[in-house]
């Protein structure tokens, strides 16, 4: 390898490497935040999975820990104010500080809008908008007082289009771009930056969803995303990263849409 080529590989190794950071992932003891926890982990960083789901939780923590991954796995239900606090205390009590924070516990219930009962509604608001505003801000308390961090929201394609069936999950994602964008504004000078990014259609089933493909839902859906399928999860390491990474480090308050295409359709 050519001189020129090792000077490369380093350069690309500092801006888009994750080594040694410390990343807290709620929702990860399965479907994309464990996905992503295993990525983050094989890239060398240091990974705290949580999940309101003890028994998952711990399944998770030795899969990751049998592939190398220097992970901690900390309970918590990001619906209460307090176990969120306890998660972000946990983080740094297990290693010294919090570099990254991906908010992305999620349900969803899909029915015609005027059929949501009131418990239906806030739990999916609880879980969806309320846990990424507690886990923001306690990660935020953190960064601030250590100098920086990233923030990486998961939102949907839902939250800026109208598709039938989504009425309340459409509306909490809503409300987690326009919260990303409002405290991205606000910790800008202090090195924290909040972004949130948007997939499509992914070959995961949040809960709630039903798996079942042929379904009117379900080909409506791959109707209007213009590469015909759903995401793997694989294809959202990359985006995830790089927000996590130095590359981004003059990116904050900004919606990454990652949908084969969906919303510019």
């Amino acid at each position: 390898m050519s001189d020129q080529n090792v000077r490369l590989t380093i350069s690309i190794d500092r801006l888009f490497g994750v080594y040694g950071k410390v990343v807290c992932i709620s929702g990860s003891s399965r479907g994309l935040g464990k996905s992503l926890a295993g990525c983050f982990g094989q890239l060398g960083a240091k990974v705290v999975l949580s999940s309101h789901n003890a028994e998952e939780l711990r399944q998770a923590e030795a899969e990751l820990a049998d592939k190398g991954a220097d992970v901690a796995a900390i309970h918590a239900n990001v619906r209460s104010h307090g176990d969120c606090k306890a998660l972000v205390n946990g983080v740094i009590d297990h290693f010294g500080r919090i570099d990254v924070m991906i908010c992305n516990a999620g349900i969803d219930i899909i029915r015609p809008a005027q059929t949501y009962d009131e418990l239906e509604w806030d739990d999916i608001v609880d879980v969806n908008l309320r846990g990424y505003y507690y886990c923001a801000k306690f990660a935020a308390q953190a960064m601030l007082s250590q100098g920086g961090g990233s923030i990486i929201m998961t939102s949907s394609v839902a939250s800026s289009l109208g598709i039938p069936g989504l009425a309340v999950y459409a509306a909490s994602k809503g409300g987690i771009n326009q919260l990303a964008r409002t405290m991205a504004v606000e910790w800008a000078t202090s090195g924290v930056r909040v972004n949130a990014i948007a997939p499509g259609y992914i070959n995961n089933f949040m809960h709630g969803v039903h798996p079942d493909l042929d379904t009117p839902y379900q080909r409506r859906a791959m109707a209007r995303t213009p590469m015909g399928r759903r995401g793997e999860l694989s294809e959202y390491f990359g985006p995830y990263v790089f927000l996590a990474s130095q590359a981004a480090s003059f990116i904050t308050g900004e919606i990454l849409y990652v949908d084969g295409g969906y919303a510019a359709s």
